[in-house]
């Protein structure tokens, strides 16, 4: 068993080229971040409508919040879910199409008046887009 083993993980890491790693590592972090935001939004639903409530008050979401709590809840397990997924096709079949769709799911934008916060989601947005580059050669 243990040889078969070896046998796989070392077939993986003969295949894997450079955009392969950069690919798989940056569809992993795209599905720990995005899986984590989704559950985080799950297991503590009151505490982040209560904020998001507020956060929202004074922009033209103001009374639809719960509905997109829920919208954004499942784009983020979505894209985690595909990201995720993808990480393993990348590294068993060579095929990024559930990668490409997880990072694709993971491109969004702010729309609130909070510009500090909405600057500080440049660095998903630089990771995501670089997925979708990698991911499409």
């Amino acid at each position: 068993m243990y040889l078969f083993m070896e046998s796989i993980e070392l077939s993986l890491l003969v295949n894997l080229t450079t955009i392969n790693l950069i690919q798989v590592l940056g569809t992993a972090l795209l599905a720990v971040l995005f899986l984590q935001s989704g559950l985080d939004k799950i297991f503590d639903w009151k505490v982040n409508l209560s904020w998001l409530t507020g956060h929202f008050s004074k922009s033209i979401f103001k009374n639809i919040v719960g509905i997109l709590l829920f919208v954004i809840t499942l784009l983020e397990l979505s894209a985690g879910a595909f990201s995720l997924l993808g990480v393993f096709m990348i590294l068993f079949k060579q095929s990024v199409g559930f990668a490409l769709t997880g990072a694709v799911l993971s491109a969004g934008q702010r729309i609130a008046k909070d510009y500090p916060g909405a600057g500080s989601l440049v660095n998903y947005f630089i990771l995501t887009i670089l997925m979708i580059y990698f991911l499409s050669m």
